[in-house]
């Protein structure tokens, strides 16, 4: 369980989050606080579970007070709802579709005569809403007040310089095992036995699990090449910490966030952001697609499992209990594939005669199908990914150098992000902090561009170019 000092930390987060909105100005500000909080603060179960309220913990309370400092100090520059009709619609989906899901399962649920799961009341349409609204306010936020060029370079530095510090903690862990939330917070995150790969120790720090770290390793890799080849001086100093985020990720023992980082590397440093972001787009299809092919039979499970097996044969069993856990958990959520089941673990499978668990839902994608149907899947995956195809639509009409060259790389990391929810359940404020960013960018050109197309008859210079004029140290 949890100790003091985990509690404790909990409750002066709001404080730490006064100082920095005190002290810097509110890009900084926000970034800093969603990325230290997500680093530093002690993990579930590590929360505060007030009555009809869903539990606040690292990833909410760090994203609600920033949200309370930022409009208290600066006000809100826009509406919440995103411009487009698409955006809008997806947003309401998500945050009021949990009612639906509670009106269609108000029935108990009985696996054999052992085990009784509730229907859902009232009070869960309450708790689920507000959870999706808490999630969210990561992409609100940063769809306000992170949609420049400027702002996009700070959460790359941001994601670069906390990436290398957590590697110190992160690197101690490979040595001595994880060990540091048991040391400081009284307790361990996960199933300790998850934490050997390769021979080896993988690291956990003050995060859920090894793959988080790992997945937040190969972020802040990528950030650092990024810089390394955008920013014009101290390129020796981004080639050092390129080389040395790299052979950290290495030692987090992470396959697919190291499979990631060897895809996604080379076309930050060998391509421009117009093929950057037609590569995040193909990512991204391929992410929403999985779900619907898997509902076809159309995934190729028996190629993949033989290409892990030639890797190692652990990582060929794993990905076989996870195909096979989707198989099982697809077909309950297809007894309600609208709406999902809700909450309470009613969209699992039980044993009829001990009323154990028999399923694991690794992935968020089928988290989300079994909780909220199809609907609420398409709505939270749409959501995140729509940035990457309004930027892609606005780079058509545009000139490449007219373009941030910063959200290349971002987009490129928020699709990985969105392809990682297949097989593990990685969403986290900085998902929505990058999709947030460059949601707003994506609205800002497309702004600029239909005020040019109204100016025009008017016989006013008709070539608008929103040309990124870099922003040095």
């Amino acid at each position: 369980m949890p100790n003091i000092l985990a509690n404790l930390m909990l409750a002066v987060w709001p404080v730490v989050t006064v100082i920095l909105f005190r002290r810097l100005s509110l890009p900084q500000a926000l970034v800093i606080c969603l990325v230290s909080g997500f680093l530093i603060l002690p993990p579930p179960p590590a929360a505060f579970d007030f009555p009809l309220l869903p539990p606040l913990d690292k990833h909410s309370i760090p994203a609600l007070t920033a949200l309370m400092m930022a409009i208290a100090i600066y006000g809100l520059r826009k509406s919440v709802l995103p411009d487009t009709l698409l955006g809008k619609a997806l947003m309401l989906i998500f945050i009021f579709s949990p009612i639906a899901t509670v009106i269609t399962n108000t029935e108990p649920v009985r696996w054999g005569d052992v085990l009784h799961l509730p229907g859902l009341l009232v009070t869960d349409a309450i708790a689920l809403t507000l959870t999706q609204i808490l999630i969210f306010i990561p992409f609100v936020l940063a769809r306000q007040y992170l949609v420049e060029a400027a702002s996009q370079r700070m959460v790359l530095l941001v994601l670069m310089w906390a990436g290398f510090a957590y590697s110190f903690p992160a690197l101690l862990e490979t040595r001595l095992s994880p060990q540091l939330n048991i040391w400081i917070y009284g307790y361990f995150q996960h199933d300790f036995a998850q934490t050997m790969r390769f021979g080896g120790w993988r690291p956990t720090v003050f995060l859920y699990h090894g793959i988080w770290l790992a997945f937040f390793g190969m972020m802040a890799l990528t950030a650092a090449a990024a810089l390394f080849k955008f920013e014009k001086k101290r390129k020796l100093m981004y080639a050092g910490l390129t080389l040395w985020l790299g052979a950290s990720l290495v030692l987090y023992k992470s396959l697919g966030a190291m499979l990631f980082a060897v895809c996604l590397i080379p076309v930050v440093l060998l391509f421009g952001v117009r093929a950057q972001l037609k590569v995040a787009a193909l990512v991204a299809l391929l992410a929403i697609g999985y779900p619907m092919l898997k509902a076809v039979d159309m995934i190729p499970s028996e190629r993949l499992l033989a290409a892990a097996a030639s890797i190692e044969t652990e990582r060929a069993n794993s990905l076989k209990f996870r195909f096979d856990n989707e198989d099982m958990l697809l077909e309950r959520a297809y007894e309600k594939p609208v709406f999902g089941w809700g909450s309470w673990g009613r969209n699992m499978i039980y044993n009829d005669i001990t009323g154990a668990i028999e399923t694991i839902t690794d992935g968020r994608w089928i988290i989300v199908m079994g909780k909220y149907g199809w609907l609420g899947f398409l709505a939270e995956f749409g959501l995140l990914v729509l940035p990457i195809f309004l930027l892609w639509r606005e780079m058509l009409a545009r000139k490449p150098d007219e373009i941030s060259p910063f959200v290349g790389p971002l987009t490129l990391m928020l699709a990985a992000n969105a392809a990682e929810l297949v097989p593990n359940a990685t969403l986290t404020p900085l998902t929505w902090l990058l999709s947030g960013a460059l949601m707003g960018y994506a609205e800002t050109l497309r702004r600029e561009r239909l005020r040019l197309r109204e100016d025009a008859p008017k016989g006013r210079n008709s070539r608008f170019a929103l040309k990124w004029r870099p922003v040095m140290e």
